[in-house]
């Protein structure tokens, strides 16, 4: 088995020296504008209404917030229609000032889950004002240096303190975890998330019919990988934790910021450390991989997080779980980018689609239950794409 090959290997060589190919080289592409940019750029309106009732908002919070509404600019978008304002307070110190159209997005999630990690004692923003039937959200600052922007992609090693930070941010947020809080991550929105790659990368990117044998690879694969997915413990996922999205600390705060977390769920315990080290945004080749991921398991199973079948004690099974997460993930993505390029117009997101595939390839190459899937990667893609690492197929 490829997984126990792995921990023989990492044992043996260590897991610097595992032989590997690397994966599409480093690629990253951030919606967030510099220190620079920011503190000079205009603030666009689509709407001058809706212009108007954020000045007057703004306004309004002066006296109480010490806002200082002559200062507002642009801080950073993100891939849904909200996005985030820069302005400075009297106090000297910069807040956040979210722009979200209330018939486009839903912000009591973003309060809820921001509450939710406050208690378990991370580092997210806080609410001071939202005006909730206008879309307005006035929040804290954390500032403009994403851990992405920190990491040194040609040396993996010299981020290993920043991964061990984030590593211990997910292991607090994942123990403060309670059923019945968040919306589970079930087998109907599993299937929804997968449903993007035949619908918008197949049908819309590549302009196939996704249909007979085709389509019954997809349903196939699909159930297999929600079902051994749902095995998994539950915790709290915040379904996009990656260095895009962690702030690095500043002042005495030694801690990472958390953002991006309105669409957090109760969900599979694999899916945020999948989700670290098999970034949308950039690849790791695989010593690096298994070197954070299995730091994770060993904290994680200290603490009881990892109270499933042999999962405790065996990392080889666990890590075929995160590999399975990560796939699904990754089907998921590569529908979502996508969509957010051929229906949103945001070109840059599917530049990145051959990171998924790559993903895709390697995962399904490794087990004899996803060679379906591979074979029909091949047959949308060819058979030239690289297939991540040189361990051979099952």
């Amino acid at each position: 088995m490829f997984v126990e090959w792995i921990i023989h290997e990492c044992c043996r060589c260590g897991p610097h020296n595992v032989k590997r190919h690397p994966l599409p080289s480093f690629f990253t592409w951030n919606e967030t504008l510099n220190l620079h940019q920011t503190s000079h750029a205009a603030v666009p309106w689509a709407d001058p209404q809706r212009q108007l009732a954020c000045q007057t908002w703004l306004e309004s919070l002066a006296a109480t917030q010490g806002v200082l509404p002559q200062t507002l600019r642009i801080a950073s978008a993100d891939a849904s229609f909200r996005r985030y304002l820069r302005v400075d307070s009297q106090r000297g110190a910069s807040l956040i000032v979210m722009d979200a159209p209330p018939d486009k997005e839903n912000c009591e999630p973003f309060v809820k889950v921001a509450q939710l990690m406050k208690a378990a004692g991370l580092k997210a923003p806080e609410v001071l004002a939202w005006d909730a039937p206008q879309g307005f959200m006035l929040l804290t600052d954390l500032g403009d240096q994403t851990m992405m922007s920190a990491i040194d992609a040609q040396n993996p090693q010299a981020n290993h303190g920043l991964y061990m930070q984030a590593v211990d941010v997910l292991i607090a947020w994942q123990l403060s975890s309670k059923p019945g809080v968040l919306p589970p991550y079930d087998e109907a929105l599993l299937q929804r998330e997968l449903s993007l790659f035949p619908d918008w990368y197949l049908t819309r990117h590549r302009g196939l019919q996704v249909e007979g044998k085709m389509r019954s690879t997809l349903d196939n694969t699909f159930q297999t990988l929600v079902a051994r997915n749902l095995a998994a413990p539950s915790v709290f996922v915040h379904r996009d934790f990656m260095p895009r999205n962690l702030m690095m600390p500043t002042g005495q705060d030694g801690a990472l910021g958390v953002l991006d977390f309105q669409d957090a769920v109760y969900g599979p315990v694999t899916y945020d450390v999948a989700s670290l080290m098999r970034d949308a945004f950039l690849t790791w080749e695989e010593d690096f991989v298994l070197d954070i991921t299995i730091r994770y398991w060993e904290k994680a199973r200290k603490v009881g997080l990892l109270d499933f079948e042999d999962w405790h004690q065996d990392f080889g099974a666990f890590y075929r779980a995160v590999e399975w997460m990560g796939l699904q993930r990754h089907l998921k993505v590569a529908g979502i980018f996508a969509r957010l390029t051929l229906r949103d117009g945001k070109e840059k997101y599917l530049a990145d689609a051959p990171r998924f595939i790559a993903y895709i390839r390697a995962t399904a190459s490794r087990y004899i239950e996803l060679k379906p899937l591979l074979r029909l990667i091949e047959e949308v893609e060819g058979t030239d794409g690289v297939t991540g690492f040189a361990f051979g197929r099952l």
